[in-house]
């Protein structure tokens, strides 16, 4: 009996010590968007500018807005209802990190004047088209939550990108010699 119980100590010992050596990723990782395929996430993390993220997620937010209206024009036979409303939870995660990165690069004191451009004329676009959706937006009931949380986030963008143009420094001046 006690040769039992010691392989069976010796056992949990080497699978405790098995599980301990074991790499697990670490849990300060940021998490994965999960609106973001492998490729875009890639892009985003390679990225060496924040002018260059925040131009990236505009595009991508651009992309998921297509895909919303092309879906729109033609339904698929599956999950349309959650295909219509993943695209624009989709687009509006991309418009709040497009927003967040602008947020903290001011904080920074970073050079963010082409993201805050850009996220100034872009958001103007996107806002004509997901009003137009909401005032005569075919099968409208089925995504009219998300709609409205994703215009309100593009205005927030957009007043933001407004008060961060007054906040980012200048940009550099060439002195002639």
């Amino acid at each position: 009996m006690t040769r039992h119980i010691r392989l069976f100590t010796a056992i949990g010992i080497f699978v405790l010590l098995f599980l301990l050596c074991v790499p697990r990723p670490a849990q300060g990782q940021r998490p994965e968007k999960d609106y973001l395929s492998d490729i875009e996430a890639d892009k985003i993390r390679d990225a060496e500018s924040p002018n260059e993220r925040v131009k990236l997620f505009l595009t991508f937010a651009e992309d998921r807005l297509k895909k919303f209206q092309y879906e729109l024009e033609h339904p698929s036979t599956t999950r349309h209802l959650e295909m219509l409303n993943y695209l624009m939870n989709s687009y509006s995660g991309c418009v709040d990190d497009a927003a967040d990165i602008i947020q903290v690069s001011l904080s920074k004191q970073e050079n963010i004047r082409q993201g805050i451009d850009l996220m100034a004329s872009k958001t103007k676009e996107f806002l004509v088209i997901l009003q137009k959706y909401q005032a005569e937006g075919p099968e409208l009931e089925i995504y009219k939550e998300n709609l409205e949380d994703a215009i309100e986030g593009t205005q927030d963008a957009q007043n933001e990108a407004e008060k961060a143009k007054n906040k980012a420094a200048p940009p550099p001046v060439r002195r002639k010699n």
